[in-house]
């Protein structure tokens, strides 16, 4: 059989939009027919390999057609996370069966549970720090990365907080792919620029084109003395006797380019300082009359609170977000970290 992905390229483009995401998961789908062929060949005539192959085949043909990522059903588009995370499937999320989309919300609760096992303990703190946070996924599964790693043997600890472009059950297998990536990295006492380095080039080794993530990396160490990069995340804001102080993004965001490089700068923290760290599902909130929440309230946020332990400056934010947006429903993700050296 001739590469299906080799004959995607000689395809016109009014039969079928030749995207990167088709490429990759054309290739996609040829390693896996390799893979079934060859266990076919060792395991023999195997009903549920002989079924697989044949669905790989099916959507090999489809990528042909130019019908790939189409419901067989309403002709409207698949929903692409889910062909991320599948693309075998054939049929849009509003026309599975009964059991289909109870299997499926059963995964879904899964993995939520999953994910919340990821976070940080509610209570975290280790010398001279504490750190409270909040997340809050849109839907079951979330996009958005929390996580502090104390494994530095100098007493450091590192602070890490994401957004992965887009939403649902794809965005939340790459947030699982970067606390991995990162807790595998932050064992290895690399230079935090090398580190970023790092976790980006396997980030777009990993990824399609078009997935990205926007992060914040972080060190600290007990005398109060902090380096960071930022690679595309929202301002990082300092908050000190002397006011609040936004920190740009350093670098591209994760996944980008697989070059990039992300400077690191340094920030020293007195006792009582705080560092608040947020994702775009705070400054992307929109009350009735559409009006964006947006930096500026955040920043009027963090200069109103500043005084507060991070249990209620925490609990200031979500009331004032609350009181802005009332009851309309929220888009995305949403989480907030906040650090405050104690002593």
């Amino acid at each position: 059989m001739e590469s299906s992905a080799a004959k995607l390229q000689t395809i016109p483009g009014e039969t079928m939009a030749a995207t990167a995401g088709n490429t990759y998961l054309g290739t996609e789908l040829e390693r896996r027919r390799e893979r079934l062929v060859a266990a076919s060949q060792l395991t023999g005539d195997d009903p549920g390999i002989r079924s697989l192959l044949s669905s790989v085949d099916a959507a090999l043909d489809r990528l042909q057609k130019g019908t790939f990522g189409i419901c067989e059903v309403c002709n409207e588009s698949i929903e692409p996370e889910r062909l991320l995370c599948d693309p075998l499937v054939r049929v849009c999320l509003d026309h599975l069966s009964h059991d289909e989309q109870r299997a499926l919300e059963h995964d879904l609760s899964l993995a939520a549970s999953m994910q919340r096992g990821l976070l940080p303990r509610q209570d975290w703190s280790v010398k001279n720090w504490l750190a409270r946070y909040h997340y809050q996924p849109a839907s079951l599964v979330s996009g958005d990365y929390c996580d502090l790693i104390e494994i530095e043997s100098d007493g450091a600890f590192l602070f890490l907080l994401g957004d992965v472009a887009g939403k649902g059950v794809a965005a939340s297998m790459l947030m699982s792919h970067l606390h991995a990536t990162f807790r595998a990295l932050a064992g290895q006492n690399l230079p935090l620029q090398t580190m970023v380095a790092h976790a980006n080039r396997l980030f777009c080794e990993s990824t399609t084109a078009g997935q990205f993530a926007t992060l914040i990396v972080g060190r600290a160490w007990p005398d109060g003395k902090v380096e960071y990069a930022s690679a595309g995340h929202l301002p990082l804001l300092h908050v000190s006797s002397n006011g609040v102080t936004s920190k740009d993004a350093t670098g591209m965001p994760l996944g980008m380019f697989c070059g990039s490089e992300f400077p690191v700068c340094d920030l020293n923290l007195d006792a009582g300082d705080s560092l608040i760290l947020y994702t775009d599902g705070l400054t992307e909130i929109f009350n009735d009359a559409g009006d964006e929440y947006g930096i500026n309230r955040v920043r009027t946020l963090a200069t109103t609170f500043c005084c507060e332990n991070p249990d209620e400056m925490l609990a200031g934010y979500l009331e004032a977000v609350q009181q802005f947006s009332h009851a309309t429903k929220r888009a995305d993700d949403m989480t907030l970290l906040v650090l405050r050296r104690t002593n």
